[in-house]
């Protein structure tokens, strides 16, 4: 049951993390209302989700309406942004949000198909289960980032550049 509320979860992950980057900028603006204005929307849509989806998903549905209205959230705040000029992405922006998004995908079926049965990690010892977890650990990271190497990206391109 954890395993499915946590998949739920991580749908919202992206959002979470979105909203924290982007609510800033209309803090520096001296703009909290439209923050609070998206936050309330965002709110009633979570609970609109999770009486529409506690019935066929049980608690995986309100985990998962949690990560929808998080996604929400952040795409309400981003479309303002754009709306009202405060963000401009830069050119490339959308190619390389696809090449991170095709790492991840790489990483996630390596992890995906090495992590094995379930019953196998209920019936492992702690150690054998620490040392499978670091190896899980060292084997995403390496999916990761030999995908992003294989798709162009290279340590450079991460540097700071001169305006």
């Amino acid at each position: 049951m954890t395993c499915q509320a946590l998949i739920a979860y991580s749908v919202g992950l992206l959002g979470l993390i979105l909203v924290k980057v982007l609510a800033p900028g209309f803090y520096a603006r001296q703009n909290i209302r439209t923050p609070v204005r998206i936050a309330i929307v965002t709110l009633i849509a979570t609970q609109l989700m999770n009486a529409a989806l506690i019935v066929p998903l049980r608690h995986a549905g309100l985990a998962l309406s949690i990560g929808l209205g998080a996604c929400l959230n952040a795409g309400l705040l981003y479309r303002q942004l754009r709306r009202h000029g405060i963000y401009q992405p830069q050119p490339g922006w959308g190619m390389f949000a696809l090449k991170v998004a095709a790492a991840l995908a790489a990483m996630a079926l390596a992890l995906w198909l090495a992590m094995g049965p379930a019953t196998w990690w209920l019936v492992a010892s702690g150690t054998t289960r620490a040392a499978a977890v670091t190896g899980l650990v060292l084997l995403g990271g390496a999916a990761y980032f030999a995908s992003l190497w294989l798709l162009g990206f290279r340590v450079a391109d991460f540097s700071r550049r001169a305006a």
